[in-house]
């Protein structure tokens, strides 16, 4: 019989399936393609805000919308010369549409408008057309004169060849991101953050001769710059900024933000829009770091957004931050959730199982929130994380703190479109455990999120003296695997219970299951056979599983078992293996804290990076059967001014019917800026 604890003091989480019934008019499926689903996500409480707060969201969408150029040439340096000539192909082609030829060619722009540019926004491979050259060739030949962006001196012939290359020569800058420390990392990756010629070690020592060691308080090196190399032969950086690179770009996104500053909530917010901007315009990373701390320190705004050059996961030394925007407002009754696991910071830190030196003796400004997403940008769009936790600069969190959200209408939206898909009845390993999930992973999934975002990432501590950037290229894999291990050691805390966010103390099992079957083999569907695990928060859940299977058997904690030809996972001791992860967690704190790059390789190499080709074989087969896309994102809703009849604003609507097609033709006519 379960035992169940007093009824919460918090209004609980609804389960899925009564989230469901109160959303079953949305629809929320658009398109399917290749390996990718396209989903919609409602904005609930849209309407009940204020006119000011409604007007600020459509500025701040615009804002968000002016900088879709730069995550695109930030991808590639042909993304933007190719995109015109594929989306001119799409609308104006004349021949047969439903030619197998064009049929190929339209899954190609869409996968292409999906990663924003030529190369899947996981794998990071580039993607293969199944149309021919012929196809094309006679394809570019009937376009309009003007259509091909030619550079200075460039003739259409040597335009067409190029973009040839890039669509149809597989060697020809085939991965985004390499992240096998035995390559030259930079030189070997096809990303658009280093200019032609540049080599990973001439880079390390250009930024190694900047940094200083003794500086408490370091800027985030290049963060918003791309390192090129001049005539003579030497490094230097480009900025993005107002006068700098992306220029253009910027400059819209200053207007629209500076439109948006006099409808600002309070002071604080005014103060750090207003931060942002000078930031923009100047590109002094110093700046960003004021900007940053002021964000983090706004914790009454219930408008808010993330707007610049933050993650480096696409820099495959983890520096050069790609273009992102989230747009949103504070969901009032969910934040109650996080703000009772926030405001119990310290004592989640005190108890963590690392090692006490690394623990954060005071924990400064951990503020946490459920955000609703209103719109998402650039590196955010249409794949898009369930939640933040930012500034990075891990003196800012020291110091000052760090805000974490969960966007919980995202989350709902990628849950309702699963209902029914017949994934449980496949992987899971029996009925019981079906039904638990049924039951309470939802709920769980929530709180792991809620946990990582909100304590994960803003727990422990770097020793004296170590660089943030020790950890290279697997610095986003074991950070990401930090935060994860911090949330499931958690999980089954009760501490959940005492401060009201979880009623059954055994619920925890139901994200334990998923997380370790995930680990071990359904993220594998994302994998085409033959290939690695490249993309970090992969690499970050196979490691965890990997290390979890193979620590815990001789305590028969997990294995892998069969069943009628099928391989399950069977978890056989919960209370075993929640002491694992936190020795996981223990060691990849040391990890991080000391700035050990030997060790961090070590783990993410051996357990994070190899499959077993025949599991993998296998994963694939049984999700044929499901036709459950590996991928999913979004399309944004519409914004509509309503307007009286002296022009001024009286209302903002949101549509939520436009298609994914039209949605990237019409981001790309009215918001091309490079």
């Amino acid at each position: 019989m379960k035992k169940l604890l007093p009824a919460l003091a918090l209004a609980p989480i609804l389960s899925l399936q009564a989230i469901a019934a109160e959303n079953k008019n949305f629809n929320y499926h658009v398109d399917n393609f290749a390996d990718i689903e396209v989903l919609r996500y409602e904005v609930p409480q849209f309407d009940a805000l204020s006119l000011n707060q409604k007007v600020m969201l459509y500025y701040l969408s615009e804002a968000a919308q002016a900088g879709r150029d730069i995550i695109w040439d930030q991808n590639g340096r042909y993304n933007l010369k190719l995109r015109p000539v594929l989306e001119a192909i799409y609308t104006g082609y004349a021949g047969d549409r439903d030619s197998a030829d064009f049929k190929a060619f339209e899954t190609y722009m869409k996968q292409v408008w999906f990663g924003n540019g030529v190369y899947h926004h996981y794998s990071n491979d580039k993607f293969t057309p199944a149309f021919s050259e012929e196809f094309f060739d006679n394809a570019v030949a009937a376009l309009p004169a003007g259509t091909l962006r030619l550079d200075e001196g460039e003739t259409p012939e040597e335009c067409i060849a190029v973009l040839k290359k890039v669509i149809f020569d597989p060697t020809f800058m085939p991965k985004k991101v390499v992240q096998d420390g035995s390559k030259d990392v930079v030189a070997e990756s096809a990303g658009n953050l280093y200019g032609e010629g540049v080599t990973q070690k001439e880079v390390e020592a250009f930024y190694d001769a900047m940094k200083d060691p003794s500086d408490p308080t370091p800027v985030s090196y290049g963060l918003n710059a791309k390192v090129v190399k001049g005539a003579d032969g030497k490094l230097h950086e480009e900025v993005y900024c107002l006068n700098g690179l992306y220029g253009t770009a910027i400059a819209r996104i200053i207007d629209w933000l500076q439109k948006a500053l006099p409808l600002a909530e309070n002071d604080a917010q005014r103060a750090y829009m207003e931060k942002l901007i000078e930031y923009y315009t100047t590109g002094d990373l110093r700046l960003f770091d004021e900007y940053s701390i002021l964000w983090a320190e706004d914790t009454k705004s219930d408008v808010d957004f993330v707007n610049g050059f933050i993650e480096s996961y696409n820099d495959p030394l983890g520096m050069t931050g790609s273009w992102e925007s989230y747009v949103n407002f504070k969901n009032r009754e969910a934040s109650a959730r996080t703000e009772a696991i926030s405001s119990n910071a310290q004592w989640f830190e005190d108890h963590s199982p690392i090692n006490p030196a690394y623990r954060k003796p005071e924990v400064k400004g951990v503020s946490a929130k459920v955000i609703t997403a209103s719109y998402l940008a650039g590196d955010a769009f249409p794949s898009t994380a369930i939640g933040i936790n930012l500034p990075n600069a891990n003196w800012i969190r020291a110091a000052h703190g760090s805000k974490s959200v969960t966007l919980e209408n995202i989350t709902e939206a990628y849950a309702l479109a699963s209902v029914g898909n017949g994934f449980n009845e496949e992987f899971v390993i029996d009925k019981p455990t079906s039904d638990w999930m049924d039951e309470w992973l939802y709920i769980t999934d929530m709180l792991h999120t809620d946990l990582h975002e909100c304590l994960g990432h803003a727990s422990g501590r770097l020793a004296p003296g170590v660089d943030q950037d020790a950890l290279k290229e697997n610095g986003a894999t074991l950070e990401e695997a930090r935060a994860d291990l911090f949330a499931l050691y958690y999980l089954p805390d009760a501490k959940l219970q005492e401060i009201g966010v979880l009623a059954d103390p055994d619920a925890y099992k139901a994200e334990y299951y998923k997380y370790m079957l995930n680990g071990l083999m359904t993220q594998l569907n994302r994998i085409e056979p033959g290939k690695d695990v490249e993309e970090a928060h992969m690499r970050n859940r196979q490691l965890i599983a990997k290390w979890v299977l193979e620590k815990g058997q001789p305590d028969n904690v997990m294995q892998l078992v069969k069943r009628d030809g099928k391989t399950y996972v069977q978890i056989n001791d919960y209370v075993k293996m929640r002491q694992l992860i936190g020795d996981l967690l223990a060691e990849i704190q040391r990890i991080k804290s000391e700035g050990d790059y030997e060790a961090g390789n070590e783990l993410v190499q051996k357990y994070g990076v190899k499959i077993d080709p025949e599991l993998h074989k296998e994963v694939l087969e049984r999700y044929s059967t499901l036709n459950i896309p590996p991928y999913r994102g979004f399309v944004n809703p519409v914004y509509n001014l309503e307007k009286d009849a002296d022009g001024n604003i009286i209302n903002v609507t949101l549509d939520y019917t436009e298609s994914y097609p039209a949605q990237m033709l019409r981001l790309s006519r009215d918001h091309s800026t490079l």
